[in-house]
């Protein structure tokens, strides 16, 4: 898919809105009827659009509610160490993002855990696995706002 028109951006929205909304009710609220929306849905999935479909949680209820954004300088820039740090960040399940970055820190992870002992076993976890120049650790405070909404009225058509 090379560019998605009008009723694909709305079909997008709708889903990552609520993905649990039946396709009857998709296909109402974009002008469609059930199986063309149907079809297009499988068609934004065979290409790689839609790469899921899940739930979203609120972490503090299932006892997840430190939020840690961990900036990362690393120790080198060899293939190796990137591969293993790669490796090492996805096999780590409280890491939740994971981005490299241009600039002062080549990475970034938002990190999920209980409390201050959950990311101390998990920055032992993570600098024992691999050796870092240096880790910047921030708390976050308060959530102002999450979402997995993209802006698709912003893209350019």
């Amino acid at each position: 898919m090379d560019q998605l028109d009008l009723i694909d951006r709305k079909i997008l929205s709708e889903l990552m809105t609520d993905a649990t909304l039946p396709i009857a009710q998709i296909a109402d609220r974009v002008g469609l009827s059930q199986t063309p929306c149907w079809k297009r849905i499988q068609k934004l999935e065979a290409a790689g659009i839609i790469t899921r479909r899940v739930a979203v949680v609120d972490p503090a209820r299932i006892g997840l509610g430190l939020t840690v954004f961990v900036g990362i300088e690393a120790a080198d820039h060899t293939p190796e160490w990137r591969d293993t740090f790669t490796r090492t960040v996805a096999r780590l399940p409280e890491v939740m993002q994971a981005f490299r970055l241009a600039g002062e820190m080549d990475y970034l992870l938002r990190v999920a855990v209980s409390d201050m002992e959950g990311y101390d076993r998990f920055y032992k976890t993570l600098t024992d696995a691999v050796p870092v120049k240096n880790l910047t650790s921030h708390f976050a405070m308060e959530w102002l706002k999450s979402s997995t909404v993209y802006p698709l009225d912003t893209v350019n058509r």
